[in-house]
């Protein structure tokens, strides 16, 4: 049974759901969720393991986890580094052009904080550095 005084809050509780200063702030660790959600997991898989011999792991991987610029330029540029041999997997990795600075920091800072990775977060400075660089 429901007490009338409970019943009279619910539209203070409603507008303070809908209200801007609600919990519409996406964090830095969500968005990078989201991004690796819509754009990776295809290939890389939900938990990060790829496909043995056609999408490279995630977890543990010394390019997700070593030099961020590096990280950046593969991603958005598609300039694979030295530490992934061509050949080594039949799939070509498509480049992410589109991402933003601060959305590239963030996906970048989710795969390095997932899949058994523990590696600092990326800042958005960095990955315009490692862009700039031609």
């Amino acid at each position: 049974m429901i007490r009338s005084g409970a019943l009279a809050s619910l539209p203070v509780l409603a507008l303070a759901a809908c209200s801007p200063g609600g919990s519409t702030v996406v964090s830095a660790q969500e968005r990078g969720a989201s991004l690796y959600d819509g754009n990776c997991v295809a290939c890389h898989q939900q938990n990060g393991a790829g496909i043995p011999g056609l999408y490279p792991s995630l977890g543990g991987s010394p390019v997700v986890q070593g030099d961020v610029g590096a990280l950046a330029r593969w991603v958005v540029r598609g300039e694979r580094p030295s530490s992934m041999p061509e050949g080594r997997y039949r799939a070509v990795m498509p480049r992410f052009g589109w991402l933003k600075e601060t959305d590239a920091a963030a996906l970048f800072s989710y795969l390095r904080a997932n899949f058994g990775n523990h590696s600092p977060p990326v800042e958005a400075a960095a990955v315009g550095r490692a862009l700039a660089q031609p």
